[in-house]
């Protein structure tokens, strides 16, 4: 019986050490870079850890560093002018947050949905705020309201707030409305419902994730803006960052450092809000919050 013999498999070729030498080249880090990205990041985030670091001095100083202490927060959660400032920036960037929600997703609709030239240069128009200079629109914002004799007030930051906001809840809602299926809405509708049930009970609910998003984006945007706040406050009670600014030009006083820190902290916690609030509605990544999709 003659025995048939199998071909021997054969072994991998190994690729030459030219080759390997090129792959590993190419693979290998670039040092220049990666110093380069180091570099970024320290003078990125080492400022804020001093601010951090100092906000626990049990000294009074910042430049000697003493020991741990809550001392500077003790005295910021004693001094009732900052925790006015503090109350008054959370009121407008709830109401700014508010306003330009509601206007935000009706003008995203609106765009989307108006097929003419006017809709288009609407939507042109719309992005104009995004690209003004902020002092140019703080600046038209003062002069508007002292033309219409409107003194100023937490109410006149609040309106200019909403009228800057409005743009970006806008980008952010404009491509997630453009990808419903308008078949979706337009079933609803055979059904029996109205142009506003349709609305409110197909369409909104597939904008949540986009409309959460530009909530956290406007809340965090109009909470530590300076600019728009500085020329349309009044005298009392100011938002916190016009505060701080008026504070640090008689020096920089360890407070300061303090609530620097819980403003920090605060925008970490909304970023974590933001990367939490995907998973609320069965998606894996955070990122993409922040795009609408």
């Amino acid at each position: 019986m003659t025995l048939l013999r199998l071909p021997s498999p054969t072994a991998p070729a190994r690729p030459a050490a030219g080759t390997r030498t090129r792959r590993g080249r190419a693979n290998r880090r670039p040092r220049v870079l990666v110093a380069v990205t180091g570099l970024f990041f320290a003078l990125l985030y080492l400022p804020i850890a001093v601010v951090a670091l100092f906000s626990f001095n049990s000294k009074k100083s910042l430049t000697v560093f003493d020991g741990f202490s809550l001392r500077w927060y003790r005295a910021f959660a004693q001094d009732d002018v900052l925790i006015a400032s503090l109350t008054t920036s959370l009121r407008v960037s709830l109401v700014a947050m508010a306003g330009s929600l509601v206007l935000g997703v009706a003008l995203a609709l609106g765009l989307v949905r108006c097929r003419t030239r006017l809709g288009s240069l609407a939507g042109l128009v719309m992005l104009v705020p995004l690209i003004t200079p902020e002092i140019v629109t703080g600046v038209a914002s003062m002069l508007l309201f002292k033309g219409l004799g409107v003194p100023l007030s937490t109410g006149t930051v609040m309106l200019a707030e909403i009228t800057f906001s409005i743009s970006y809840v806008t980008v952010v809602l404009r491509s997630r409305v453009a990808a419903l299926n308008p078949e979706v809405e337009e079933a609803a509708m055979d059904l029996g419902a109205t142009r506003w049930q349709a609305v409110r009970l197909v369409t909104l609910p597939a904008l949540l994730p986009a409309v959460l998003a530009s909530a956290v984006l406007i809340f965090a945007l109009v909470f530590d803006d300076f600019v728009l706040a500085y020329f349309t406050t009044g005298v009392d009670p100011q938002p916190l960052s016009v505060r701080i600014y008026s504070a640090i030009r008689f020096g920089v006083q360890p407070t300061i450092n303090a609530v620097g820190t819980l403003m920090l902290a605060g925008s970490i916690a909304l970023i974590a809000l933001a990367l939490f609030i995907p998973r609320l509605f069965g998606r894996r990544g955070g990122l993409d919050l922040f795009s609408g999709k």
